[in-house]
C-alpha cells in the first residue's frame, strides 16, 4: 500500500495536541501534511472540552494551505468524515453498523468511534490554512465520567469487530481515502460528497434534539443542505442549524 502522492507525513512522539503543531507549522508547509502523535497530553475536542487521548489510539491532524472562504473551507468535515467511513470500511468486514453522526462523530453499532475538529488560520477575512484533527479509538476508549449527559457512549474498534489494527496502519487508509474525498470535492464540488454524506446519516428522517448554547430544539433531522447546515423540521417550521451539539433519544 502506498502513501497518497502530494500529502507529507510528520510522526512525532509526546505533543502537548496534534492541532498545537499544526498551528505551528502552518506557515512552513506548502502542501498538505498529516501530523501523527504517539501521544497527546493536552488534546481537545469541541468547545474547547478536554480530550483523554490514548497511544494505542489513533491521534492526528491533516494541516492544508486553503484558498477560499471560511465556510467552504469547512466542508472539508464532510470529507474528513467520508475517508474515516471508507478506512474503517476498509480494515473490517462487509456488514458493519457505522453511521455519521452530524457534525463531526462516526458511530459504530452506534457508538461513537471517532470525532472530528476544525481549527483555521484567519487573516484579513480569509482563510490561510485548515487543520483537521482526527481521533479514533483503536484499542481504548475514554471513562464514560467524561461524558456529558446524553452523549453518545464511546466504542473501540477492537472491542466492536475484533480487529486490532496499529495507529500508523491505519493512519495510511485514512490518508488514502481523504486523498479520494478530496480530490471529488475539489473536482465536482460539495453537492456528490454531500449525497454521499447523507446515505450514511445516523438518525436521517428521525427525531433528534439539537442543542445550541442554552436552546435545545427537537424535530426531524430532515437534510443538510448545499451549505453543511443540519435543517431541522419542527412544529414551528424547518430550523437550519450551522454548529450544535446534536442528541439522541431524549
Amino acid at each position: 500500500m502506498t502513501w497518497p502522492s502530494g500529502y507529507r507525513l510528520r510522526s512525532l512522539g509526546t505533543i502537548t495536541s496534534t492541532l498545537d503543531v499544526a498551528a505551528s507549522v502552518a506557515d512552513e508547509i506548502s502542501g498538505p501534511e498529516w501530523i501523527f502523535a504517539e501521544r497527546q497530553i493536552a488534546a481537545r475536542g469541541r468547545r474547547g472540552r478536554s480530550w483523554v487521548t490514548s497511544e494505542r489510539n489513533l491521534s492526528v491532524a491533516l494541516v492544508m494551505p486553503i484558498e477560499g472562504s471560511l465556510e467552504r473551507a469547512t466542508l472539508r468535515s464532510f470529507v474528513a468524515a467520508l475517508a474515516l467511513y471508507d478506512a474503517v470500511t476498509a480494515v473490517t468486514a462487509s456488514g458493519i453498523n457505522l453511521t455519521i453522526k452530524w457534525p463531526n462523530d462516526i458511530l459504530l453499532n452506534g457508538g461513537k468511534l471517532a470525532g472530528i475538529l476544525l481549527e483555521s488560520g484567519v487573516t484579513a477575512g480569509k482563510v490561510q490554512y485548515l487543520a483537521i484533527g482526527i481521533g479514533v479509538n483503536l484499542i481504548d476508549i475514554p471513562s464514560l465520567d467524561d461524558l456529558d449527559h446524553g452523549a453518545v457512549v464511546p466504542v473501540s474498534l477492537i472491542n466492536e469487530t475484533g480487529v486490532f489494527i496499529a495507529p500508523m496502519d491505519f493512519l495510511q487508509q485514512l490518508a488514502i481515502a481523504f486523498e479520494k474525498n478530496e480530490r471529488c470535492f475539489t473536482e465536482f464540488g460539495f453537492e456528490p460528497i454531500r449525497r454521499l454524506w447523507l446515505r450514511y446519516a445516523a438518525k436521517l428522517g428521525e427525531d433528534i434534539t439539537v442543542r445550541v448554547g442554552g436552546t435545545s430544539m427537537t424535530g426531524i433531522f430532515e437534510t443538510v443542505n448545499e451549505n453543511g447546515q443540519l435543517v431541522l423540521k419542527t412544529t414551528t417550521g424547518d430550523q437550519t442549524i450551522s454548529s450544535a451539539d446534536v442528541y439522541f433519544g431524549e
